[in-house]
């Protein structure tokens, strides 16, 4: 009887300690130690870390010149010939003399240009300035159907400025550069003609 108990004993602790084996290894699988912590910050701070740029441009430009000179300038000379030496030269032919000039200018000039430009582009931190902020350059190459385009984007941002999502907006970038090139089936309707320009030439105004 004592023996049956023993083993009754014995048989219930492995079964014990094999449920707390199971359950362990199944809820705290070991971890990677290549993969981030779970409350690591994921915000760029680094070189290399990548950081997203929302490219949101508006430029409005109006410009109104005028202006209107105006100069008039009348002047007259009378002489009646008396030159006050007796008995020398008592008198000479008088002359009358007048001139009139008038000068006037006017001119006008309006200047209106608006342009809008909204793209996001992924950026890598190349460089950490000494007070901290982070030197960023990005080129994003886009071909669709033939037509080539690419984006190349380059300044300076203040870490503060990130939001918690890793984005930051082109407004708040120091030295913010964005070229854009285009090449391809499109290119040729995006600029002026030779005939267009040497008629700029030719005619000017």
């Amino acid at each position: 009887m004592r023996n049956k108990v023993l083993a009754a004993f014995v048989l219930t602790c492995f079964l014990l300690c094999e449920c707390n084996l199971a359950l362990g290894e199944s809820i705290w699988a070991k971890r990677d130690k290549n993969m981030r912590g779970i409350y690591v910050d994921d915000v760029a701070r680094q070189i290399g870390d990548i950081l997203t740029v929302n490219i949101t441009e508006d430029s409005k430009v109006d410009n109104k010149a005028k202006r209107d000179l105006a100069k008039d300038v009348d002047r007259s000379t009378s002489f009646d010939g008396e030159l006050g030496i007796d008995h020398v030269l008592p008198s000479i032919p008088g002359f009358n003399m007048s001139a009139k000039s008038s000068n006037s200018l006017s001119g006008k000039a309006d200047f209106k240009d608006e342009r809008s430009y909204k793209d996001s582009i992924s950026v890598v931190v190349i460089d950490i300035q000494p007070n901290g902020n982070l030197v960023i350059m990005g080129v994003r190459d886009r071909n669709i159907t033939g037509d080539l385009q690419m984006i190349e984007v380059s300044g300076i941002v203040r870490p503060s400025d990130i939001a918690f999502n890793n984005t930051i907006k082109s407004e708040q970038i120091a030295n913010f550069r964005v070229v854009t090139k285009s090449k391809g089936e499109a290119e040729p309707y995006n600029r002026q003609g030779w005939l267009g320009k040497l008629f700029d030439i030719i005619w000017p105004f």
